[in-house]
């Protein structure tokens, strides 16, 4: 009798094929590695890479090569954000201007520590579109605990002064928002947070899962179940649910919590929940990334190498670099057949479930049970709507 076959996972059928898009849309910018705190939840936990500022030619090859994909169509976006804080680029002000001046949306996330009264007024004056800043508690102890003893109440003046700022430029209002990343030690103050929202002035609030990079910090994931059931099917002991508008409340949230618990897949106002667990936020988004050093990659989260923890189980994270800039423009980078098939593949998104599966294969990004080669998406907590960028 021939021994029976290594069970695989199902293979799910590919999705439509959307024609992705001749040139990028979007370019996340890492002006620097260097940071002002230590948090808690950063990645420097997990790595030994040296701290570096992008030369102002790798800058400038980012700005052109957006710019020139756009020049007849709508306004591409630089986001100035990455793994260090962008307010300490000695040029980060120059960096806004500029992209600006080439009719570039300019967005930046930071920790808001170094937004006196002069960059506040500059940026606005530079016609900043958008700026997120990290906060992740409601109080100025749990603040502080995740941000490494940052004062709570000194990022909300300093950010404030965005909103208040009058002058000469009054009507040219920057987009501010929050972006809050939720663990077991902070969610019980995700309620309070429209309180420093309002204070703010901000019009949004990104909640994001925490990624975690240490198995102390593994313990303060909230999607352990809801990860799994990449391809969830209703069955008859777990039905689809699908849900209307609702009068949000504790009563109400606690007993939908309980109900969708075991729920095969849920729908909001006919918006079903698992079309998020498919896609990536970036390469459907026409985005990439450009790293202090010049190197591009698809998405943020394959501009360096580093470990990390899905559901309990350390990974490893290969970068990788599709071309460096300003040797190349980012428009050759972009055609680079293998980084064209790479976002094709992510636009059907055939990789296997990953995160459900966990054999020896998902302990790094390199190669998948469908042979994919590396970078292989199929763990990726991003694709599954999990963890979120600004």
């Amino acid at each position: 009798m021939a021994p029976a076959a290594t069970p695989q996972p199902p293979r799910r059928l590919p999705l439509p094929y959307n024609p992705r898009m001749d040139a990028p849309r979007k370019v996340y910018v890492e002006p620097t590695t260097a940071c002002n705190l230590d948090c808690r939840t950063c990645v420097r936990h997990a790595w030994d890479e040296p701290e570096g500022f992008m030369a102002w030619e790798v800058y400038e090859a980012v700005v052109e090569g957006l710019a020139r994909a756009h020049e007849a169509d709508a306004p591409g976006t630089v986001a100035l954000m990455g793994l260090g804080e962008p307010l300490l680029h000695p040029r980060f002000l120059d960096m806004v201007r500029t992209a600006k001046e080439r009719g570039l949306r300019v967005e930046v996330t930071t920790n808001g520590l170094l937004l006196d009264e002069a960059l506040a007024r500059a940026l606005v004056e530079a016609g900043l579109d958008q700026l997120v800043v990290s906060i992740d508690g409601a109080s100025a102890e749990t603040f502080g605990r995740v941000r490494s003893g940052a004062p709570l109440e000194r990022v909300i003046a300093n950010v404030s002064r965005l909103r208040d700022f009058r002058g000469p430029y009054y009507g040219s209002r920057v987009r501010i928002g929050i972006e809050f990343v939720a663990m077991r030690s902070n969610i019980d103050e995700l309620p309070q947070l429209p309180r420093v929202a309002a204070r703010l002035g901000a019009s949004f609030v990104l909640v994001s899962n925490v990624l975690p990079y240490t198995a102390e910090l593994a313990a303060e994931t909230l999607y352990e179940r809801g990860v799994t059931g990449f391809s969830s099917v209703a069955t008859s002991t777990s039905p689809a649910w699908r849900l209307p508008l609702l009068d949000w409340d504790a009563h109400i949230g606690e007993v939908l919590g309980r109900t969708l618990a075991t729920a095969g897949s849920v729908s909001f106002c006919d918006a079903d929940r698992d079309e998020v667990t498919q896609r990536c936020p970036f390469v459907h988004a026409g985005a990439c990334a450009v790293a202090w050093h010049g190197g591009v990659s698809p998405c943020p989260p394959l501009l360096h190498t580093y470990t990390c923890f899905v559901r309990g189980r350390q990974k490893l994270m290969r970068r990788w670099e599709v071309g460096r800039l300003p040797e190349e423009s980012l428009a050759d980078v972009w055609a680079r057949p293998a980084y064209a098939a790479f976002r094709e593949r992510v636009e059907r998104f055939d990789f296997p479930p990953c995160t459900d599966c966990g054999c020896e294969l998902a302990e790094s990004n390199e190669e998948d049970c469908y042979l994919n080669p590396h970078p292989v998406c199929g763990d990726c907590l991003w694709a599954r709507g999990v963890v979120r960028c600004a």
